[in-house]
């Protein structure tokens, strides 16, 4: 029998299973990795608007949940949602100290739909626990810009500028990923400090999108804990969330979430 690769998600619980920790451990188990968690918030949504309700826990609940995940042993870490900058320091300092080589930070700032950070405290806390550990980061444009120091991004010459300065914190490969500032195509961009690998295609037109960046950073993380490179593992992100996407579906009028299982469905003839 051969033992599976482990991959270990720090986040947040959505309580509609599309995002956060719910989505991470369906993109590990799509990948054919084993997921564990260190749970950092739960969140709970308004019925009919769809606001969201933090309710961060107590860092050591979540120091508790880590040390649980390392004894066990896993092959790459994900960070999602970290509600205080208190928090964001300790999950570094945890990481730091624990030797991991495969780290992949989601900087997550916004809630779906939203168009402000959360806490906007977070934001330096994040530059300076974070990034210098990341294998990998994968901000959205409003993630990046807010890392950068930069205006809101508007072309790709902006994403290579923020991505330079992302990777001048100590982050070894930053990922942007820019599903709404073109017009006509979605954009996913890769630098490693010295090239950029681009991914342009058509844009999808679906407001289903609860989860995307919570799942394309859980595949990277799989990808890692399997042994593959970060181009490989940012090349099947892309496919994996375009095929997620392009089977999202309504929860109601406001929001939905990508469907996790498409490109597995889609590979063996489902």
């Amino acid at each position: 029998m051969t033992t599976p690769k482990k991959a270990l998600t720090i986040a947040g619980i959505d309580c509609s299973g599309g995002a956060g920790v719910l989505a991470d451990i369906k993109t590990f188990q799509e990948r054919d990795v084993y997921g564990l968690c260190a749970n950092t918030v739960q969140v709970a949504m308004e019925p009919v608007t769809w606001g969201h309700l933090i309710h961060p826990l107590d860092i050591e609940v979540v120091r508790e949940q880590f040390r649980t995940a390392m004894a066990i042993g896993v092959d790459a870490v994900k960070t999602g949602m970290l509600p205080a900058a208190s928090s964001i320091r300790e999950v570094g300092r945890m990481l730091k100290e624990s030797g991991q080589k495969n780290i992949v930070i989601d900087p997550v700032m916004v809630c779906k739909g939203a168009n402000v950070p959360v806490f906007p405290e977070n934001t330096t806390a994040m530059i300076e626990a974070l990034m210098s550990i990341a294998t990998v980061t994968t901000p959205n444009t409003f993630e990046a810009s807010q890392l950068a120091g930069m205006d809101e991004l508007k072309s790709e010459e902006d994403m290579m500028e923020a991505a330079k300065r992302i990777h001048d914190y100590g982050a070894q490969n930053v990922i942007i990923k820019a599903a709404r500032i073109f017009g006509d195509k979605a954009v996913d961009m890769l630098y490693d400090g010295k090239d950029f690998t681009w991914i342009r295609e058509p844009r999808l037109e679906t407001k289903w999108t609860h989860g995307a960046g919570c799942s394309f950073s859980a595949c990277v993380t799989a990808e890692l804990a399997k042994g593959n490179s970060v181009a490989q593992a940012f090349q099947t992100a892309h496919l994996y969330l375009r095929a997620a996407l392009e089977e999202s579906f309504p929860f109601n009028e406001v929001t939905g979430p990508v469907y996790h299982h498409a490109l597995a469905k889609r590979l063996h003839g489902e």
